[in-house]
């Protein structure tokens, strides 16, 4: 898997999954649950998982909904 947008903003992750789902694109959204731990402070932020194949489709969907200053480094 390969981690596309890392963020602490609800509303980003809201929408990137919203665009991933109408793509029919399998996403994790991992360190959601973490917020419990650490008191609700915001300070870990989520990070958004695809699986590697859909990669690149994932990448090209955010980019074109405006949203490529968003995304993660590709390794």
């Amino acid at each position: 898997m390969r981690e596309l947008v890392r963020t602490n903003d609800l509303v980003l992750i809201s929408a990137v999954g919203a665009l991933l789902d109408g793509a029919d694109i399998h996403h994790l959204v991992l360190d959601q649950n973490m917020s419990i731990v650490e008191g609700s402070l915001g300070l870990l932020q989520r990070r958004i998982l695809v699986n590697d194949e859909d990669n690149r489709e994932a990448r090209k969907l955010l980019t074109d909904a405006g949203l490529a200053h968003e995304l993660r480094d590709d390794d």
